[in-house]
């Protein structure tokens, strides 16, 4: 059964999955409406020309910011994540910041809420990301509102911080050092991402359901980079980091200038298979077809525009 659903904000919608989430729901959505908060507007301007779409730029700081963005809405989105932190950053980020969302809502009269969280989350988890991630789990799932949580593997596409990182070093670098290069990985497309978000939104079947967004195959780190460099035409060799090289190298990366492009609790993160288990519903019951990344990387790290149901591509040698 559906849910008659036309105004969504989403929160951290400026970002990479924000864009693909705004664009699926006013294609798929009659009479759509989409508010992005936001603190930056640059990063949004592109939304812009979408129908149904406002960006509005906000001041977190005032205390009814949240409350103010969500009058009206009939779901809430929340994307808003980091990477890297320390325990304080992540818990601010994380948690604190879902119990603030979570007030809101109820204070709002919003009783739908779809939080995007990650495969891997447990409160042993080896990292401070994984760990962060399940207590927001608890809070959205203690909570009165009607919520969906949904659990992706490392996502991919055009705008994408990670195979496009990785083509990027390969255009300059001889070799590629890698730490946690034999970690688990089962990527999916960002577009796939953003239908279940929006088909989530509409029915009722997925209130109080998580759910993992998978793609169809399981590749290690190193794959994935020999994928970066073989489609965007610079394959260089990949050298594995044992541990503890592999930390080194992380802590490297974080002392160096600009930003953090690998930490010390990536590779923690790392070390738990980044992979459905199986023992919750996938993209398949939604009836979505997890796209390949043989079907879809090629055309955008060769500077073409991603073809949901473009032709398959020969796939890159794996070992």
């Amino acid at each position: 059964m559906s849910i008659p659903i036309r105004r969504m904000v989403i929160l951290g919608g400026a970002g990479f999955v924000g864009h693909s989430v705004c664009a699926r729901w006013v294609h798929d959505v009659a009479g759509a409406q989409v508010l992005v908060p936001t603190r930056q507007t640059r990063t949004a301007a592109d939304l812009r020309v979408l129908p149904g779409v406002e960006v509005r730029q906000i001041r977190w700081e005032r205390a009814r910011s949240l409350h103010e963005c969500l009058e009206g809405a009939d779901v809430v989105v929340n994307l808003v994540a980091i990477l890297h932190g320390s325990q304080a950053q992540f818990e601010q980020v994380h948690v604190q910041w879902l119990r603030e969302v979570v007030s809101a809502c109820c204070s709002a009269g919003v009783n739908r809420l779809i939080h995007v969280s990650a495969l891997g989350v447990g409160a042993q988890a080896p990292s401070r990301y994984l760990r962060s991630k399940f207590h927001a789990e608890e809070v959205v799932k203690s909570s009165p509102l009607q919520w969906t949580v949904l659990r992706p593997s490392v996502i991919f596409g055009a705008r994408d911080r990670f195979l496009n990182l990785f083509a990027s070093m390969q255009s300059v670098l001889p070799v590629v050092p890698l730490a946690g290069a034999h970690a688990r990985f089962q990527p999916v497309w960002v577009d796939d991402v953003a239908q279940a978000i929006v088909q989530c939104a509409q029915r009722t079947d997925q209130v109080g359901v998580t759910l993992e967004c998978a793609g169809p195959e399981v590749l290690t780190l190193g794959d994935l980079v020999r994928l970066a460099g073989h489609y965007s035409q610079h394959p260089r060799p990949v050298i594995p980091l044992p541990s503890p090289l592999d930390r080194w190298q992380a802590m490297l990366m974080e002392w160096a200038p600009g930003p953090t492009l690998m930490s010390r609790d990536n590779v923690d993160s790392m070390r738990v298979p980044n992979v459905a288990t199986g023992h919750l519903p996938g993209l398949n019951s939604l009836g979505i077809r997890p796209a390949s990344i043989d079907e879809i990387v090629p055309q955008y790290l060769s500077g073409h525009s991603p073809r949901r149901w473009g032709r398959r591509h020969s796939p890159a040698p794996r070992s």
